[in-house]
């Protein structure tokens, strides 16, 4: 049974519903949940959402400014909603008027539509379950549609056998699949035979597994063989260089054997601290030059057209004429191009394809103005895009909230987390540099008792920020560990607490049981997810089996899910920042530090806008 269909305008003007009377009748507000996690996130291209006990969905009339939303119970499955929307959104866009509010009349027309979807739902369902199915039509995509038979179009020939299917020169690659199975027939033997004949042709002799010509070439050589003696070694031949120890700070060591067991090693180390000094960049304000400008002034000075910028939108995409609305036939070539521009900038293909169909359905339908190019149209439609979902939906304050931490007499807790090699421990350190810049004192608990070397690895790093760190060695649960220092930062007066844990794979059930454990027993502040500018399609994978393993294997009713994202290795990257868009689109959870360097100071905030000027450069 359908629960509600709500009509809507874009801004949020509720203009008709089908249970009105029953006031919030529905739990949770699904609404506005859908509203908030896919509507403004640029997921509206998903076929569903679904939120507790409730599954929605929804369409679009893009030139009205109108949505329709169907809610229906999660555990049943309606086949008839798709239907009913297509029927509403046609009969209603009829009697829809900007300057009108009230559109009571509307009832009886939504109760005749739902019953006719309702029984040609059911008449599909009996010829299913009698067999009789009718055939399924094949979508409208012009010459050279592909079919199950082969290939068919204006003249094209059908490949069923073992021959290669020709391809008509009007087809339309696009629209389907090629079954390539007769071209693979058709060719096995060709293959094998030039494989089998490919020696004989380049003139080569069939020598066999031995090489004639080679072991000739050994014996000219002089190597040794029975009766032969070995050659010394002449006297005036170099002496093979012999490996130095490696000298730390540039300080001359004893040449002697590194001996890492030596206790006096540590309190040399500490009066040797290198003081660290410099201002962090996360306080510094970044100065965005815009390309674009001083190309503008170049082309006022009269620079030739040849000089000007050609973007990734070439004139090739011709404008429409005005008043003409768009259609996905006259949006592909341009979304095509731009899919393909953001992988090249390391978005996830799964990513840049789901953003594509969502420019897609918020533009289709809506008319273009005259001399409006439809490339520049999908452009702008995208940088609003990207805008909106780089851009965090909450505000995180890390120093304020630990002001209201410390306030409460508690320390403020932050777990980093991620895999292995993305440099957690080195990142930790230089949010920790940050906050002490800030008059913050922080303390470091040493919760990786898996890796051989973190401990000391982040022992030299509290050494040289002369802050505090608690550690038990190796071995020991990591979740018990946090805790404990968690309650000496509480005795000591200590206002953050950074916790470094283990880098795992995210299919690594173990470790991820154990970080699931540490998060659900300590609840600390701020999870952060340490990844790497670097990574692509990974992305996703990892950010959603994060999420997913946290929440699966949660021990409290409300899991507790990844809050933050702190890229790392930003300055290797170029212009490929793809990864943060990708990391944000799949996780909803914003950037909120980058790392863009080796030292202490080199941590920065992620400028939105930087970030979409190069995605769409």
């Amino acid at each position: 049974m359908l629960e509600q269909l709500l009509i809507f305008t874009r801004g949020g003007l509720v203009l008709w519903s089908s249970c009105r009377a029953l006031g919030n009748a529905l739990k949770g507000s699904p609404i506005d949940a859908l509203i908030r996690s896919c509507l403004l996130e640029e997921r509206s291209a998903d076929s569903s959402f679904s939120h507790e006990s409730y599954t929605l969905k929804w369409a679009f009339h893009n030139e009205l400014g109108l949505v329709f939303v169907a809610v229906y119970q999660r555990i049943l499955h309606l086949l008839y909603v798709d239907d009913l929307l297509s029927a509403v959104r046609r009969e209603f866009s009829e009697i829809y008027d900007p300057k009108r509010i009230n559109y009571d009349d509307f009832d009886e027309m939504f109760r005749q539509l739902q019953k006719e979807a309702e029984a040609r739902a059911e008449e599909m369902k009996k010829l299913k379950q009698s067999g009789r199915v009718p055939p399924v039509h094949a979508k409208k995509g012009g010459a050279g549609q592909r079919t199950l038979t082969g290939i068919q179009g204006n003249g094209a020939k059908k490949g069923t056998g073992g021959g290669a299917a020709k391809d008509d020169s009007d087809g339309d690659i696009g629209n389907g699949r090629l079954l390539s199975n007769g071209v693979d027939n058709g060719m096995k033997g060709t293959n094998k035979s030039r494989v089998a004949s490919k020696g004989k042709e380049n003139g080569a002799p069939d020598t066999g597994a031995f090489d004639v010509n080679k072991l000739k070439m050994r014996s000219k050589t002089g190597k040794k063989g029975d009766g032969e003696k070995k050659l010394a070694p002449t006297k005036g031949e170099p002496k093979k260089a012999v490996k130095k120890n490696r000298v730390w700070d540039d300080k001359p060591v004893e040449e002697s054997k590194l001996d890492f067991t030596d206790e006096k090693g540590d309190e040399r180390m500490e009066r040797e601290v290198v003081v660290v000094r410099g201002e962090s960049m996360m306080d510094k304000e970044e100065v965005i030059s815009s390309e674009s400008e001083g190309e503008e002034e170049d082309e006022v000075e009269g620079a030739k057209p040849e000089a000007k910028k050609k973007g990734w939108f070439s004139s090739m995409f011709k404008s429409i004429a005005g008043n003409s609305s768009l259609e996905k036939a006259n949006l592909q070539p341009a979304l095509k191009a731009l899919k393909d521009r953001l992988m090249t900038k390391n978005v996830a293909e799964e990513i840049a394809e789901k953003l594509c169909e969502s420019v897609a359905t918020s533009l289709e339908g809506k008319k273009l103005g005259s001399f409006t190019r439809v490339s520049s149209t999908v452009q702008t439609a995208m940088e609003e895009a990207l805008l909106r979902i780089l851009t965090p939906k909450r505000s995180i304050d890390i120093l304020r909230d630990v002001h209201a931490a410390k306030e409460q007499g508690r320390p403020y807790v932050v777990v980093f987390v991620g895999v292995n090699g993305v440099g957690k421990s080195t990142n930790l350190a230089k949010v920790a540099y940050w906050l002490l810049q800030h008059d913050v004192s922080v303390m470091l608990a040493a919760c990786d008792t898996f890796r051989s070397g973190a401990v000391e690895q982040l022992r030299t790093h509290a050494r040289r920020l002369q802050i505090p760190i608690f550690e038990k060695g190796y071995e020991k649960d990591p979740a018990i560990v946090a805790k404990e220092a968690i309650q000496e930062a509480a005795r000591n007066k200590s206002d953050v607490v950074l916790v470094d844990t283990a880098g795992r794979m995210q299919d690594n059930e173990p470790l991820m049981r154990a970080l699931s454990k540490l998060i659900n027993l300590n609840n600390p502040d701020l999870v952060l997810f340490v990844g790497e500018a670097l990574v692509g399609n990974d992305a996703v994978d990892q950010l959603s089996k994060f999420n997913q393993k946290l929440a699966d294997l949660s021990t409290v009713a409300t899991a507790r899910l990844i809050d933050g994202i702190l890229l790392t290795k930003f300055d290797t990257i170029d212009d490929k920042v793809g990864a943060a868009l990708s990391m944000v689109y799949i996780s909803g959870a914003p950037v909120m530090f980058v790392g863009c360097g080796q030292s202490y100071t080199d941590l920065k905030k992620l400028n939105v806008k930087s970030i979409v000027k190069t995605l769409l450069k």
